[in-house]
């Protein structure tokens, strides 16, 4: 017996909850360390570009932009995303995208297998892309990363293949929530990313222990200090109604960035080059994007913090004004990852989901600080907000994004308004997701087909089969119901009164000891149980095996309509699934 087997299910999922946690926490580790090392290289080096990075990353509100070699920007991009396209069509190609999606899939279709390599090519292939300039995230990666080795890591455990997806999910929490310094949202995150409009509670228990074991082991290395500070004003219960209009708003726009993504995504599956080109053409587009709006590259997560705090003339563009620049942020940063991530570039749709929804609480908020300056002294309560609403709508994990973005933030005092908001762009955004693999809840997964999925014998109605009328009469002879006995083969054998109503059974074995010539109702045995019409076979079934009889007697308003045989009731459902099978067989 597998150890973890003698185990029972928290002391289980204690050690494997730490087990993930420690993926989580190397897996975020590597991760920041090679991006960078790659920005480093591409943006510092090559391009010369000056980068800015968030307050828990070690950046700074007095942060000045350095054009650099400016015009570099298209080749620096496009050079990360022909070798990013290289290593991940060679090594593994399921590795293109945003890598949470798969992981998704890895759990709902294939139990939580995932290929080993995926695991060093995904890691790679993305921080070769967000750090040459490319419009991605952090967070699939890292996804995909944990996931992954969680699969390789119950596979090695001997785990059962629900086990292994379980790992799986929780990978995929806990590597977002310890790369994100979000624990508790991570933890939550794992739960409710599967699904759309549902959660999965199996897996809340060990994502709790695996996001706060992965948060102590990057916290320890880069620090505990939240990705953009702590927010500290208070909070105005007078702004709810602006906070509200910021949820509508972003849930309209979650429905654009949906759209244009996968219709980017579609447009390159169907492009007729080599597939191997197609990350370089969409990073030479994103590229050509960041000559008009820098702010475009990589996570954006400088550019955030810079715009909560108001440090807006330190935004850069050649050409535009900063007014409008940021006005047009919002749908640059959607285009820019829809090329980066949507031609087989390698990243996360997360961290650009925060960049936009950030910039159109940005871009509200400056409208309602000039209609309002009393009641909207500042911008940042609709940044923080303009995060979470946009990508608990895009993402459709709104309970985790209200708590990840509280956590990212330190802004506990603006939960009123950001549930609010979130619930609104949740609900303005229906069915909307940049998640594609999540299925609506539970009941459609095919992990859980057979916890939901009605047996047959439950479908069928006692009217759906043949009723065959043996029978005796409650007047008839001992010895006519034993000639009935033997000819149907039954054991007993119902009985029925004058007016056809049902009064009971006999038993061979009662009548085996009477006389030939006595009636039949000196043996009745009354009270036995019997079906009607709209009882399923599932009831027929269960009534039988009580009685241990091959019939049971169909009964309406107490009178006697027939038995159904279990002859009957054999063909009548083989009947039914051969026709199931033809209905479900694709044609040829």
């Amino acid at each position: 017996m597998n150890y973890f087997e003698r185990l029972n299910y928290y002391e289980k999922w204690f050690i494997l909850g730490v087990i993930a946690g420690v993926v989580a926490g190397i897996a975020a580790t590597i991760f920041y360390t090679l991006l960078h090392l790659f920005e480093f290289i591409f943006i510092h080096k090559f391009v010369g570009v000056s980068y800015p990075e968030p307050l828990g990353e070690g950046g700074s509100l007095s942060f000045t932009f350095h054009p650099g070699n400016y015009y570099l920007i298209p080749v620096s991009v496009a050079i990360g995303g022909l070798i990013s396209g290289l290593i991940v069509y060679t090594f593994a190609p399921e590795a293109e995208g945003h890598g949470t999606d798969a992981a998704i899939r890895a759990y709902h279709y294939y139990q939580g297998k995932i290929r080993w390599v995926v695991v060093p090519v995904k890691l790679i292939a993305s921080s070769i892309t967000i750090g040459s300039g490319g419009s991605a995230g952090k967070e699939g990666p890292t996804a995909q990363f944990s996931a992954g080795l969680g699969s390789v890591l119950a596979d090695l455990l001997k785990l059962p293949p629900e086990d292994r997806r379980k790992m799986v999910a929780v990978g995929i929490g806990a590597g977002i929530g310890t790369i994100f310094k979000s624990p508790i949202g991570g933890a939550l995150l794992s739960a409710e990313i599967l699904y759309r409009r549902d959660l999965e509670p199996e897996v809340l228990y060990p994502s709790l222990i695996a996001a706060a074991v992965g948060y102590v082991i990057f916290g320890s290395i880069y620090g505990f200090t939240p990705v953009f500070g702590y927010y500290s004003e208070p909070f105005n219960p007078l702004r709810l109604p602006l906070y509200a209009i910021l949820g509508i708003v972003n849930g309209l726009v979650a429905i654009l960035y949906v759209k244009l993504f996968y219709g980017v995504h579609s447009f390159f599956k169907k492009l007729k080059i080599n597939k191997y080109f197609k990350p370089v053409l969409g990073a030479l587009v994103t590229g050509s994007i960041a000559l008009v709006a820098p702010e475009v590259m990589g996570t954006g997560y400088g550019w955030i913090n810079l715009v909560e705090y108001e440090k807006i003339n330190v935004f850069y563009s050649p050409i535009l004004p900063v007014v409008v620049l940021l006005a047009l942020l919002p749908l640059l940063k959607i285009l820019a990852t829809s090329f980066s991530i949507g031609s087989g570039g390698s990243g996360g749709v997360f961290a650009p989901g925060l960049f936009i929804g950030a910039f159109v609480g940005a871009d509200l908020g400056l409208i309602f600080h000039h209609i309002f300056p009393n009641i909207v002294p500042t911008i940042a309560p609709f940044v923080i907000i303009g995060m979470a609403s946009f990508f608990g709508a895009a993402g459709k994990v709104p309970l985790s994004m209200i708590v990840m973005v509280t956590e990212m933030t330190g802004s506990l005092q603006l939960l009123p308004g950001t549930m609010i908001a979130v619930a609104l762009s949740y609900l303005i955004s229906g069915n909307y997701t940049i998640y594609q693999a999540q299925v609506p809840t539970r009941r459609d997964s095919p992990a859980h087909k057979l916890e939901y999925e009605i047996p047959l014998l439950q479908i069928l109605k006692v009217s759906d089969a043949k009723l065959s009328d043996i029978r005796v009469k409650i007047s008839d002879k001992v010895s006519s119901a034993l000639s009935k006995m033997m000819e149907n083969n039954f054991l007993s054998l119902p009985v029925t009164d004058e007016n056809d109503r049902f009064v009971g059974a006999v038993y061979l074995r009662d009548l085996e000891k009477a006389n030939g010539d006595d009636i039949v109702g000196k043996y009745v045995v009354r009270g036995v149980p019997y079906v009607r019409l709209e009882s399923t076979f599932e009831d027929c079934w269960d009534v039988m095996a009580r009685l241990r009889s091959r019939w049971v007697c169909v009964v309406k308003d107490g009178k006697y309509l027939g038995v159904l045989t279990i002859d009957n009731l054999l063909k009548s459902y083989e009947e039914k699934l051969n026709e199931l099978k033809q209905n479900t067989t694709p044609q040829k």
